[in-house]
């Protein structure tokens, strides 16, 4: 399945390192967008959902940012919007509970 990821970071120090890291995690940046990558999944969605959290909390222990937010979708499903928690080091879902 096709994965399309959009990654918001707020003071950013380095993308190149940043870019980097997504790269050799299997994410090709998308032409003339900064920070919008594609790349295919093999597994199912939630591995894969995993999978990209890890990756990009990764990819932001190399870097210098102040906030960091993330969306992608899987295939046809998309997903809730991520926003990066600094003291757990880890993402959390932005979607409301009932």
């Amino acid at each position: 399945m096709k994965v399309v990821l959009v990654v918001d970071i707020v003071g950013l120090k380095d993308a190149n390192n940043f870019n980097k890291h997504l790269k050799k995690e299997g994410f090709k940046q998308i032409e003339g967008e900064d920070f919008a990558y594609e790349g295919e999944a093999h597994t199912h969605i939630f591995n894969t959902r995993a999978y990209i959290t890890e990756v990009v909390s990764k990819g932001l222990a190399k870097i210098d940012f102040s906030d960091c937010k993330i969306i992608f979708q899987i295939g046809e499903n998309p997903m809730e919007t991520y926003v990066y928690n600094k003291s757990k080091k880890d993402f959390i879902t932005t979607t409301p509970t009932s």
